[in-house]
Formats: C-alpha cells, sequence, structure tokens
C-alpha cells in the first residue's frame, strides 16, 4: 500500500478550480484545508483534492468536473456530498446523493437490506467527505458495509481528519445514546450493553450544512489504512503530492483524500461504448465549428472529425 501522488507542476501564475471552472490569482503559498479559495464557488482545498482523487481513480489523469465524460453506467453514491459537485456528478454518471439526516436517507454505519440501492456489488464508486468520523462505533462496520456496496473493481474516494499519531475513539462502549441539553451545554447519555449509564460533556461538534454533527473519533493515517485493509480493500492510497493548476497545494501532510480499491480498476464493456459516444460526439462539434474548418482549409489539421 503507497502513497499516490498527484502530478507536481512548476509555479504557475493561478489556478483554475477544477470544480467550476474559476480561474484564481496564487501567491505560491500551501493553501490551508477547509479555508475558501476559489473566487466564484468558495471551494476549498479538501473538495479540489477530493475531486483531484476521484478523477485520478476514474480515469488515470486530472480532469476539471466540467470535462468528465459521459459515462452514465458508471453507478456512484455520494454521503451528504457537497452541492459544488454533487449536480455535475448527477449529469455525467448514474450518481445518487444520499443523507444521513434526510431523504434519501443512508447510513454507512447501518445498512438498510430491505433497500435495493443498499444490496452488495452496486457502485462503481463511493465519495464520503467528512462524514467517517461521525458514524457511530464500531467503525469497521461502516468500511466492511462501503466494500459490500462495491462492485469488484470499485473504489471508495474519501476524505476525514486525521492525524499521524494515536487515534482517539471518543465512545467506546456508544450503544443506547441520546443528547440533551442541559442548562447552556449539551449533554450524551449511553446505556451500555452492559447497562451502565454514561454521561459526558467533552462533545465535540463539526458543522454539516445547517446542522452540527458529533465527532466519534480522531482517526491515524495508520488505523485508516489497517481498518481498510481488514474490510477487505486491495489497495488503499493517500493522495498526497500537489497539484498546481487545480489549486492543490496542502499546507498540512494529514488529512488528505484517501482512496481505497476493492480491487484493479477495469473498465467494462458499458463503461467504454459510453466514452467513445461521448468521443463521437464531440468530434462532431468540433467539425462543425468555425476555427476547424479555417483550420483544415489552412492546412494545419488533417483527417476527417466527422
Amino acid at each position: 500500500m503507497g502513497t499516490a501522488a498527484l502530478p507536481h507542476n512548476r509555479a504557475v501564475a493561478g489556478f483554475v478550480c477544477n470544480i467550476c471552472g474559476g480561474k484564481n490569482s496564487y501567491s505560491g503559498e500551501p493553501f490551508e484545508r477547509e479555508t475558501p479559495s476559489c473566487g466564484s464557488c468558495g471551494s476549498n482545498l479538501r473538495t479540489r483534492a477530493l475531486i483531484a482523487a476521484l478523477s485520478t481513480e476514474l480515469f488515470g489523469i486530472q480532469l476539471s468536473l466540467a470535462d468528465f465524460p459521459r459515462v452514465k453506467s458508471w453507478r456512484g453514491l455520494g454521503t451528504s456530498d457537497s452541492r459544488q459537485y454533487a449536480k455535475r456528478l448527477a449529469e455525467v454518471f448514474d450518481y445518487r446523493n444520499t443523507f444521513y439526516d434526510r431523504e434519501p436517507r443512508f447510513d454507512l454505519g447501518k445498512l438498510d437490506p430491505g433497500d435495493p440501492s443498499q444490496q452488495p456489488n452496486q457502485y462503481d464508486f463511493i465519495l464520503s467527505s467528512e462524514v467517517i468520523e461521525h458514524v457511530a462505533p464500531p467503525i469497521q462496520e461502516a468500511f466492511r458495509n462501503a466494500w459490500n456496496l462495491l462492485k469488484p473493481n470499485g473504489v471508495l474516494v474519501f476524505t476525514v481528519p486525521y492525524r499521524l499519531t494515536k487515534p482517539l475513539e471518543h465512545f467506546p462502549d456508544l450503544h443506547e445514546y441520546g443528547l440533551a441539553e442541559v442548562g447552556n451545554r449539551i449533554v450524551l447519555v449511553n446505556r451500555t450493553r452492559a447497562g451502565e449509564i454514561q454521561v459526558r460533556d467533552d462533545l465535540s461538534f463539526h458543522r454539516n450544512g445547517s446542522e452540527k454533527a458529533l465527532e466519534m473519533r480522531i482517526f491515524s493515517e495508520e488505523m485508516l489504512r489497517s481498518t481498510l485493509a481488514d474490510a477487505g480493500f486491495s489497495s488503499v492510497k493517500v493522495h498526497a503530492g500537489n497539484y498546481r493548476p487545480f489549486g492543490i497545494v496542502p499546507a498540512e501532510s494529514w488529512s488528505l483524500p484517501i482512496t481505497a480499491r476493492k480491487g484493479p480498476f477495469a473498465c467494462n464493456v458499458d463503461a467504454m461504448r459510453d466514452v467513445m459516444e461521448e468521443w463521437l460526439n464531440l468530434r462532431k462539434r468540433l467539425a462543425a465549428s468555425t476555427w476547424y474548418r479555417i483550420g483544415r482549409r489552412l492546412g494545419l489539421l488533417r483527417g476527417d472529425a466527422g
């Protein structure tokens, strides 16, 4: 299991957001993970790096979202994905975004056996950003569920906050629990499997849209690698490198996008057909353009693009 570095480019004067296509000036300094840095859509380093990792796993190269080819035979599952990229993913893939707290509901930690969309071998990719750290323990179950949902050649692409030192599971005995407001503080009340009542007020919440989500754990990179391997994933990559043209220059060496493959990449016949149809449509549009006709007339282009 290695570390997959995104291609490294020489310094450029600016960057193009790979989510919205907006052009941005760039000082050359690394980006903080959560600070908005695209002047057009407000994307941050984390979301741009996530989409870059998805592009690398699906197409083998760095593409902006606008340049993703239409491959409707590829099925994807989103888990509370940002609207910044969810709409475009639905345009080019058979992709469905889900949510923990509203419809369409989906809980990676506890699958619904009666839901046809949650049966094994359903998805070519699962995308998850800043969600898995909020899944109730045992976290191993969430990664096993992701492995089961993926097709034999599928890939899990995700981000979570993690550190390079020892991990921390905040509530290892969590069983039957709820949150309550006491005075001006929120507390967690838990009944363990042994029947013991626990009350905790040292809680940490992350912002999830308009709601706040309880942090269940702090991962380490080593824990993530070992847990993914135990779940059955054949390869795990931490996308640690820079790609300056898309403004992917992380300031930290942790909490980077991670991809985990159920099996080696393989492009099936349906996907190849979709890509070829997309290419043929592109050639037809190119052939109809004024600049292409001028190029042919001047002898700068050869061949039949029709």
